[in-house]
């Protein structure tokens, strides 16, 4: 982000290039698989086999990224300019891809938060991100593991 503004990810390979510098930053390990192909990627299922185009002639190009240390997270990159990010279990559905490096510092730098509710119990992982985004995802109470615990307000 510069100025304000997000940087654009044009690509799942630029995404996957930004995962590797924030990994690289932050000292953490990181683990990329890439599904290349219609026949390959999992929101094409239909394809068919052996099918790698879209019927656009474009080669759909989808990317699984796993980071060590903690919080235990996972990025899956699709080809439609979305995220799936997982932390310690939490999903995070149809993230913008852009939003994805903001995200990853919010986590590691230690700004994200679980918000916990007395009435009707429960429990929210919330991800503060610049330009105020915000997003939040409820946790299960038998998903609350050591690091949600330690992000308790």
């Amino acid at each position: 982000m510069i100025g304000g503004m997000r940087h654009r990810l044009a690509s799942t390979e630029a995404a996957v290039a930004a995962c590797r510098a924030l990994a690289s930053a932050y000292a953490r390990e990181i683990e990329v698989s890439h599904d290349i192909g219609a026949d390959q990627t999992s929101r094409r299922s239909a394809a068919g086999v052996g099918v790698t185009t879209d019927p656009d002639g474009s080669l759909p190009h989808e990317a699984f990224v796993e980071f060590g240390g903690l919080p235990r997270t996972t990025v899956r990159l699709y080809p439609e300019e979305d995220a799936l990010i997982t932390v310690e279990g939490v999903e995070f559905h149809d993230l913008p891809r852009d939003d994805v490096p903001a995200f990853l510092r919010a986590l590691w730098d230690g700004t994200a938060f679980v918000r916990a509710r007395r009435f009707p119990p429960g429990y929210r992982l919330v991800v503060p991100l610049p330009g105020d985004r915000t997003y939040k995802e409820p946790v299960p109470v038998i998903g609350l593991t050591a690091w949600l615990n330690s992000r308790m307000r």
